[in-house]
């Protein structure tokens, strides 16, 4: 199944606006609150970063066209606007927080990538049924593989010597470790603590 040439131009904007919202603003705001003291960001971008590792995951799952990265792409983009909106010491710290341009530019973000995550989950809807395909008939399947072009590409660019075999064991590896520890989060850690980012 071909797919249509507006799919093409709406996947490639996805991934650059994926690339600025979810890897250059996040990494800047951490520097900037890092060498700011401003312990409250730091801690919520910790977080963050932990969480947005699904990201990368599901970017080497796609190199190796594994079709579960579609599930951990999707469930990706619920987890990370829930990780910084979850923690209710947090959130309170940093609505005490003196008002200085980190705060501003860090509320503006969690703002833009929370929209911008959860209408992308909405809109990939459709494409989880790519979850559900063998490889070789996801792969061919046009409205499914259009998404694997980016990681591709990226692959050429910055993993060239890595066979998309071994990327996407390696990648299958992380999720089942990144499975793990969300599972024990969530039913060991936060029966005790609650919604309290102490010790997280």
């Amino acid at each position: 199944m071909q797919s249509p040439a507006w799919l093409s131009t709406l996947v490639w904007t996805d991934y650059r606006l994926a690339v600025v919202l979810t890897v250059i603003v996040p990494l800047v705001l951490f520097l900037w609150a890092f060498v700011q003291k401003v312990d409250v960001i730091t801690r919520l971008l910790v977080v963050y970063w932990r969480v947005a590792s699904l990201l990368m995951i599901t970017v080497y799952l796609f190199i190796g066209a594994y079709p579960v990265g579609f599930l951990s792409g999707w469930l990706a983009r619920l987890l990370i606007p829930v990780s910084q909106w979850f923690w209710v010491d947090l959130n309170e710290e940093l609505t005490e927080l003196s008002q200085r341009p980190v705060k501003l530019v860090y509320q503006v973000w969690r703002w833009a990538v929370s929209v911008y995550l959860v209408l992308g989950a909405i809109a990939q809807l459709p494409t989880l049924r790519c979850a559900f395909l063998p490889s070789k008939q996801m792969v061919a399947d046009g409205a499914c593989r259009i998404w694997l072009d980016p990681p591709w590409l990226f692959r050429e660019f910055f993993g060239a010597g890595m066979k998309p075999y071994t990327a996407g064991l390696l990648a299958m590896i992380a999720l089942i470790f990144y499975g793990l520890c969300l599972g024990y989060f969530v039913f060991v850690r936060l029966r005790k603590q609650g919604r309290s980012a102490t010790s997280v």
